[in-house]
């Protein structure tokens, strides 16, 4: 079986990681850069632990869109 691991790239914590699955909250991102962009034809992409996220968000000048989800799989 393979070792997963995952790490914050903003703090550089180690995510709890079981059997492939996250084991708290992680925001994962992957940009396709494209046409009218400094990095045109570069895949950029990061993770932020829940901590870090909050730190994030909390400096935009427009907060994020928060809505209620109902069912949960």
């Amino acid at each position: 079986m393979k070792k997963y691991s995952l790490f914050c790239n903003m703090c550089g914590r180690e995510i709890k990681v079981e059997k492939g699955i996250a084991r708290e909250g992680v925001l994962s991102v992957e940009q396709n850069w494209g046409y009218f962009s400094e990095k045109d034809g570069q895949i950029h992409s990061f993770e932020l632990c829940e901590k870090c996220y909050d730190e994030l968000t909390a400096r935009f000048r427009i907060p994020v869109t928060v809505k209620k989800q109902t069912e949960m799989l």
